[in-house]
Parts: structure tokens; sequence; C-alpha cells
């Protein structure tokens, strides 16, 4: 007897039980998480330890140099809140010292002198710490033996490995002593250690574990280890001595030091929020990316999307306009709140996107055009793909105040290195929810300090050199990250958890995801979450990117080749410069739910890597 689909854009069932769930970007980290429940640890056990695992099976994603945003859901205080695990720029990362003393106008996307305080270790003990139930060694045991033993590479990583092996022969060989075993790029499938890296987790459980004295006291005494111990001292020798060789094609020391470790901590904060029918979305604040998810529902609620199929030709558009004016605002208004005043109450109000939605028009817009805002904003650093690769020519400028104007991501079109995400999300049996975005600190990123087996991250080069600009670089400060976390409410109750990875582009699929399975009129999902992961996607690349060399590529709306061919042909009349991919070549989403008892997940198929468990 055959099996037909119904549904021929579905790949798999949607996870469904009552136990738990975990949904992350790799199966190895999915299984980490999913043991962890069944050990008895609840969803901020389980997601720390898939955290640390994604760390060791996706080090062209991820490592411990980098970032994360975190949005948790405690049921004992049965309110979400965000933890903030974007470490801030270095004391000594000024304009002056990146302008004038180096002669940069722009900060290279490689190397050191991109480096924020790296943010994850400090997050996870602190979510460990305050809301975890496990020891230490519970949850960082299974990254330190699959550094230790070994996994199976997956292919992207092979291929990231490729990409930047001659820069690691001639350039990095710290990275090339981790990453070319026996000066070969590895072959896909091939069983991969980094003993380095195993070293250094070992060390810190074994400096946790010497003193005794029960769960925190480790934890503190791990924590001192990373800020304040033997990690720090790694990192602050290596930025001060190694000259190492970026994209801006000269060899620069750091400014990370071990004192700027020392002194950061993550922060707890409140999400913001817009309402869509019965549903509460939840993001980070402007320090991310977060909000522009917010603004794109709050535009797209002036048009009745429930009438459309999610392929049809008018859905795009509108979504993809809609995506256009929030980007635009993005670049506008979005930087860290403790440094410049974002004015979201009016980003995210009823009567300013009202005025915004009259922009939308049935051709598509070439234009980059924030909204005015009195006494907010910058402007829109425009700078082509041409002037971007050639690294001369002036950007042109958006004014935010005329209206007018002119990737965590793979390895790009142009060969510049870049790098992507993980995600992670779980539910356990009590209601607890977990959703993280962690990433930087790759493989591609910036040299293996060689002490310690993972390079630092590159969050830094989404500061603009340019003074007066909300995302202007500042000691102290956050960068505008890309990273971004999303959680709903329905009906005033914990519901959904989701993300994706791929810089600029994970609220627009994160956006996708929602409107595929959240109706604004009607309570009862369109779609279930593997359904609305699996339908054909797209994302637009409008406005400057945020990673380097910051170009845009105005018009331009990149989907899948699954889109029916009418569909492709109508975008393309109302001027959108599509951009064919492959059939499933758009996000990485995974996503978890909860209503009563119910758990349900799903995970992408795309890349054969992500999946959810459960029970």
């Amino acid at each position: 007897m055959s099996f037909i689909n119904p549904n021929p854009f579905t790949t798999r069932p949607e996870i469904n039980g009552t136990f738990g769930v975990v949904a992350t970007t790799h199966w190895i980290g999915t299984a980490v998480g999913m043991g962890i429940l069944e050990r008895g640890g609840n969803a901020f056990d389980a997601g720390v330890a898939a955290a640390f695992t994604l760390q060791v099976v996706e080090p062209h994603l991820c490592g411990p140099g980098g970032d994360v945003p975190v949005m948790l859901y405690d049921v004992r205080e049965a309110k979400p809140v965000v933890v903030c695990g974007q470490g801030p720029a270095p004391a000594g990362a000024t304009i002056a010292h990146y302008r004038g003393h180096l002669g940069l106008d722009i900060i290279p996307g490689t190397g050191l002198l991109a480096a924020c305080v790296p943010g994850t270790f400090e997050t996870y003990m602190a979510i460990l710490r305050d809301r975890g139930t496990m020891r230490l060694r519970d949850v960082l045991e299974p990254a330190l033996s699959y550094a230790r033993n070994g996994h199976p590479l997956v292919e992207r990583a092979c291929a990231t490995i490729a990409t930047v092996a001659q820069l690691f022969r001639e350039h990095w060989p710290s990275s090339a002593a981790v990453y070319l075993p026996g000066g070969q790029v590895p072959e896909p499938g091939a069983l991969f250690g980094n003993a380095k890296h195993a070293a250094t987790y070992a060390r810190i459980l074994e400096e946790a574990e010497a003193g005794g004295g029960g769960r925190d006291k480790e934890i503190e005494r791990a924590r001192r280890a990373w800020s304040q111990g033997f990690v720090a001292e790694a990192v602050d020798n290596f930025c001060r001595t190694a000259e190492v060789m970026d994209v801006s094609g000269r060899a620069h020391k750091g400014v990370l030091t071990g004192e700027d470790m020392a002194r950061w901590l993550p922060t707890i904060e409140d999400p913001i929020h817009l309402d869509y029918g019965s549903y509460r979305v939840l993001k980070p604040n402007a320090w991310t990316q977060g909000p522009v998810l917010l603004q794109m529902l709050a535009l797209l609620k002036g048009f009745d999307l429930d009438k459309l199929a999610p392929t049809d030709p008018e859905f795009i558009h509108l979504w993809a306009e809609c995506a256009k004016l929030a980007y635009a605002d993005r670049e506008a208004f979005y930087g860290d709140p403790k440094f410049v005043d974002v004015p979201m109450q009016t980003l995210l109000s009823e009567a300013y996107n009202a005025e915004r939605r009259k922009l939308v028009g049935d051709a598509a817009s070439l234009e980059q055009r924030p909204g005015r805002i009195e006494g907010f904003g910058g402007k829109v650093i425009v700078k082509s793909a041409r002037q971007a690769a050639a690294g001369a020519g002036e950007p042109t400028f958006a004014s935010v105040n005329s209206g007018h104007g002119a990737g965590e991501q793979e390895v790009s079109r142009s060969g510049e290195v870049q790098g992507d995400t993980v995600h992670i999300d779980v539910i356990d049996r009590h209601g607890n929810m977990f959703t993280a975005t962690p990433s930087g600190g790759w493989l591609q990123s910036s040299p293996v300090i060689p002490a310690l087996g993972f390079p630092l991250g590159t969050r830094a080069q989404m500061f603009w050199l340019e003074e007066g600009q909300p995302a202007s670089l500042a000691p102290g400060k956050r960068p505008r990250s890309t990273l971004s976390v999303g959680m709903a409410l329905r009906e005033g109750k914990p519901y959904l958890v989701w993300g994706t990875p791929g810089g600029d582009q994970q609220d627009q699929w994160s956006c996708q995801l929602f409107l595929r399975h959240a109706s604004l009129n009607h309570a009862r999902p369109k779609m279930n979450l593997q359904e609305a992961i699996d339908a054909p996607a797209w994302h637009i690349e409008h406005f400057p990117a945020s990673f380097w060399p910051r170009s845009a590529r105005p018009g331009v709306l990149v989907v899948e080749g699954r889109l029916p061919p009418a569909t492709i042909s109508e975008l393309q009349r109302r001027g959108h410069k599509v951009e064919v991919g492959a059939d499933w070549s758009e996000g990485r989403l995974t996503a978890a739910s909860q209503d009563g008892r119910q758990r349900k997940a799903a995970a992408n198929a795309r890349g054969m890597q992500g999946y959810a468990a459960g029970r």
C-alpha cells in the first residue's frame, strides 16, 4: 500500500507529545537536549546542554567566543524574560582608534578588530544557576565528549573549511592545526574532534569542582575561570601579541582585553511586544533586529492576509514591501537602548504604521524609505555592491528626516568570509520554555586561540564608524545584532517559541513562519508548525547588510524555486528583482509550542541537519 502525502510541502510530521520537546538546527544538539529532559532536567538545563553541544558540532555556525540572545518563560515567575548574552564593544574600541589610528572606514568582518566581549559562557552559567536543576558536569559533559572523541562533520562545515583553507595555511596557522588535520580539508561524515576545545572545558570543570560546596559554588568557580581566570588571560594575551590578517588586507592586533571580560555580565530584560489577533508576539529590544518582525506585523495587520495563500504573489508582494519599510526603520533608529533613545513605542504604534502603510503600492519600491520621528534617528547608509567590492567610493545616505533616499549567512556569492548561526527551542513537561540563537566565534571568523582551541567572534562589524548614528561604535556599547529569538503568547498563555539562523534574514523567515501558522482573525492555526516551516520561502536583500562589506541590493527578492512560475512572473512584472534559488534553500527554522498538556515541535529539513524530538 503506497502512502500519498496530503501536503506536498510537508517533509515530516509535527512532533506531538506531553512530556517535552526539543528542536535545534543539528540532530546531535536535539538528541543531547532531549536526553537531559529524559534524565529529569528542565528546559533550561536542556537548552544550555544543547547550546554547548552545538558549539562543538557546528563550529562554522557558533562557538564559545560568540554571543547569544535567549528568551525564557519560567513557570515559577509566570512571565517571559530576555537574557542578553550579547557582549559589548571593548573599552579600546573607539571610532578614533579605527579611523584615525588604523585608517579604516569600516570594521573588518574577520580577524581580531571586530571582537566583542564573548557572551555565551556567562549567559549559560547564569541561566543554569538561576533556573536550572542539574550540575555543571551534567550539561557540559556531552559537548566535552564530542570535542574529545569526535563527531561526524556535516557537509556545510567541510565546505566552509574548504573556502578558508588557503587563508588558514598562509595566515592563520593555529586554525590550520585544528581544522586541516593532516593538512587536508576533512571529508563530510568523518569523525572530527577538537582536543584543545575539550581541554578548555575539562579544565573549567576541574577548577569548578575543586572546592566542593554544591552546584552554585561550582558554577561560580566556572564563571571565574572563564571571565577572570585562564580563559580571559589567554584571550588577553592573544589579542595583545598576535597580528592577524583580516579582510582589510592588513594584519591587526585586537583591542579586547581580559579586563573587558571581567567586568561584563549578562543582563535580564523585559521583552517588547506587539499584539496580533489573539497572539502577543515577543522580541528582544533594539540591540537586536528583533523588533523589525514586530513592525512587519504592525504594517501587515492593515491587509487581509488571511484571504491569501502564502504563495500568492499578492501575499509575497505585500510582505516584501512592508519588510522594506521595517528594515529601513531598523537602519535609521535601532541601536543599544543603553546608549541611544530608540522610539520603539512610536515605531510599533498603529498611527505610525498606518502612515507608513500608505507607501505600499502595486509596484516594488527600489528606495530606502525610513520614517520620520522628530528628534530621533540617523541615516540609512547605502553602499552599493560595486563600491563594497572595490573598497572605494563614498556611500550615499537616505535621510531619516526627508523620508526619501537613494549574513550570519553562508559564504557569500562574492566569496566574503561570513558565518551563520544555530537555534534551539525547548519546552518541558512543566511548561518552561527556552529559546536561543547562539552565533559568532565561527571557525572562519578569526584565528583559533592556540591555548583554548576556539576563535573569537566578529560581531563588532555591525557598528558603523560614522559618528552620530544609533549604531555607531562606542566602548561598552552593544552592536545592533542580527541575532533574534521569538516567543508568542496565545490568549495570554505561553504558546510558541521559534527562530532561525540567517543573519539579516532571521526575522524575515521567522515572520513568514508566524504568518503561515497564526491567523489575525481566527484562533485556529492555519498550518501546523512543520507545514509552516516547510512551505516555500523567500527573503529580500534591499537594505544595507549587517555584515562586512555592508552592501545593499535594492529591489532584490530571492525566492525558492518551488514557488509557482505564475507567482514569480507576477512578482517580476511588479518590479521585484527576483532571483530564483534552489527548491529548498531558504531558512533553517525550528519551533516548539504548548497547548494545555500537549507539546509540539518541528524543525527544518533544508540542509539535512535540523531535527525535532519529543514524547
